[in-house]
């Protein structure tokens, strides 16, 4: 709830932002943007080695009995996170050039490109103190964290932008990866973590460790940067920026309600679900409880995102993006979807099974790029929307018989109800807007994603304790009759 809630005041920023962006750049701009976006988070992706994620996972796993083993990971999480960020940095600085004619077409882009190893230092070195707080589960600064985040890229990105136009994209993102550094380095420092020397035998042990898992977290890290970084390129080199700035818009749209629900279930989740790896009942309950959580608190948010997305698209935008409809539509059945399978593939990050993890990661994008590469041609960017969806129908049933193999992972049948009924709901409104009038369409789409809000309401309820709510509307909640 934590870090939902703080998410949701970032979500806030994020309107105010992208709102500002999309006026002041338009679709070509927004276009631009993700790219630039995408270079910095392989970049980040490839430098950091995964120590952000194994950094966390050697840290729960550990637990809070054993100081000493706390501090010594720690300590070469904190020095490898900063050796790894200069040389990503270096490295980017150094191939800036040919980087930026692969992704723009030519060099003019090449400062930017420059300005971005900034980024990447900055960003694998906040990783690195960003492990050891969600690693120790400190949930209100991870909360915090977000929070100041949002505000500062708000604050400071936006006034880049208008003084300086798409020139200054690269200096915002810079800043904005500057702020993330010093907000981690501010919260972790609150730890209580005792200093520990270690000898050149022990940090190399550390280090090899925090390597071996977390390469395998690399790679997947790089299959999925890679794939968004792959499929805008395929946007962008078939209609053009403004055509990669319209599925940026969707992107980002139908993700945003989801994206605070996945947030909360990363952070707080994994290292709890770690914790019990070794016990396969108790991993399974907690998978099935926060998957019932998270389809009814994104069940009905999807729906309604689904059926007003004109009226969305130009709130959140402006009415040069009404492109990206169509786009959005699909993202939303994608994205119900990955809210079902996404609690699921943590089992396999829980287990430490990286084999299983990384290929079936590669298939995953092997499934994204190649229907992408397949149906932008001849869709357009609505093509890449659905190449989201076909990714999520992929990769849901493959994660579940991987779960079925580990855990013997079956769903309860509180989920089994949600499941059955949520997805041909979506489905369902999806369908009405391609064979009826927008008006009609339109007042069926609202019609469910009102009773369909009611109810996850209700039932949402029934999982908290009535002193969890106000006095005033315990009896609205009709909790005890759940």
């Amino acid at each position: 709830m934590l870090i939902g809630g703080s998410s949701v005041i970032n979500v806030v920023f994020s309107i105010a932002r992208n709102k500002a962006m999309a006026l002041l750049l338009g679709p070509e701009g927004i276009g631009m943007m993700a790219l630039y976006n995408s270079v910095a988070d392989i970049a980040q992706t490839v430098a950091g080695l995964g120590i952000n994620a194994s950094g966390v996972r050697q840290i729960a796993a550990v637990g809070s009995h054993d100081a000493k083993r706390i501090s010594e990971v720690v300590a070469v999480l904190r020095r490898v996170s900063i050796i790894l960020g200069l040389v990503g940095a270096a490295l980017l600085l150094l191939f800036s050039g040919p980087v930026a004619e692969f992704t723009f077409g030519d060099r003019q882009h090449m400062v930017g490109v420059m300005i971005l190893s900034l980024a990447v230092f900055f960003q694998v070195a906040a990783a690195g103190r960003g492990a050891l707080i969600q690693g120790v589960r400190d949930i209100s600064g991870l909360a915090w964290m977000s929070v100041l985040g949002g505000l500062f890229s708000l604050a400071v990105g936006v006034p880049i932008i208008y003084f300086l136009g798409s020139r200054g994209i690269a200096i915002a993102l810079a800043a904005a990866a500057f702020a993330s550094f010093v907000i981690s380095w501010w919260f972790s420092r609150r730890i209580d973590i005792p200093s520990v020397s270690l000898s050149a035998g022990r940090a190399l042990q550390e280090t090899s460790a925090l390597f071996k898992l977390g390469i395998v977290f690399m790679a997947s890290g790089f299959l999925t940067m890679g794939s968004a970084y792959a499929i805008r390129l395929i946007v962008s080199s078939e209609s053009g920026l403004h055509a990669a700035g319209l599925y940026q818009a969707a992107w980002s749209l139908g993700g945003l309600y989801a994206g605070f629900i996945l947030q909360a279930m990363g952070t707080d989740f994994y290292p709890r679900l770690t914790a019990v790896a070794e016990d396969n009942a108790e991993c399974n309950r907690l998978v099935n409880e926060q998957t019932e959580v998270s389809i009814l608190l994104a069940g009905p948010g999807l729906i309604a995102t689904l059926t007003l997305a004109p009226a969305v698209m130009a709130l959140f935008y402006s009415s040069e993006f009404q492109g990206a409809v169509e786009i959005l539509r699909w993202i939303c059945l994608g994205m119900m979807l990955r809210i079902v399978a996404w609690p699921i593939g943590f089992i396999v990050l829980a287990k430490g099974a990286k084999a299983i993890f990384f290929w079936s990661e590669v298939a995953a994008t092997v499934v994204h790029v190649g229907l992408a590469w397949l149906c932008v041609p001849k869709f357009g960017a609505a093509g890449a929307g659905f190449a989201f969806f076909g990714l999520y129908v992929w990769h849901g049933i493959l994660i579940y018989c991987v779960a079925r193999r580990y855990t013997n992972f079956r769903w309860s049948p509180a989920n089994r109800k949600l499941i059955i009924a949520y997805l041909p709901i979506s489905g369902l409104v999806f369908g009405a807007f391609q064979f009826l009038p927008l008006w009609q369409a339109t007042s069926l789409g609202l019609a469910i994603a009102i009773m369909v809000g009611l109810y996850s309401l209700r039932m949402l309820a029934g999982l908290l304790p009535e002193h969890a709510f106000p006095r005033l509307i315990r009896p609205l909640l009709n909790m005890r009759g759940v």
